[in-house]
């Protein structure tokens, strides 16, 4: 028997189907969640704020999303007892790491839109 490493079973592996990684990578890479980490890297939001950022999220969509993030340890929603009560929600550490290289992908993406074009086009014309 082999001491010298972690035990198999504690072995994060996103490739593997039941690792909690490969479920939060999942979570992470979802069209909606991915933007929503992203908007939030920006800052705190208020729901229908973070609604308007991310255009095009439904309301269901949105808050969904928001649930998967704060159960995974990305997003933190805080109540702000006031006159009316509101909810903002923020990035816990964890989720600012991950959103930090979100936002690298998005800039790359951003950056990249014309040769996407391209390509498309290429590949549509064949």
């Amino acid at each position: 028997m082999d001491t010298d490493g972690p035990a198999q079973d504690l072995v994060a592996d996103v490739f593997a189907r039941d690792c909690t990684s490969r479920a939060a990578f999942e979570d992470v890479t979802s069209k909606w969640a991915s933007l929503v980490l992203v908007a939030l890297g920006e800052g705190s939001f208020r729901f229908n704020a973070l609604r308007r950022k991310v255009d095009g999220v439904s309301e269901k969509m949105l808050s969904q999303t928001l649930q998967t993030l704060e159960r995974d340890g990305l997003v933190l929603r805080d109540v702000v007892t006031a006159i009316p009560p509101r909810v903002e929600y923020e990035l816990t550490a964890l989720g600012a790491a991950v959103a930090e290289r979100l936002r690298d992908l998005a800039d790359l993406l951003e950056a990249s839109a014309s040769q996407v074009e391209t390509a498309r086009r290429d590949y549509a014309g064949r």
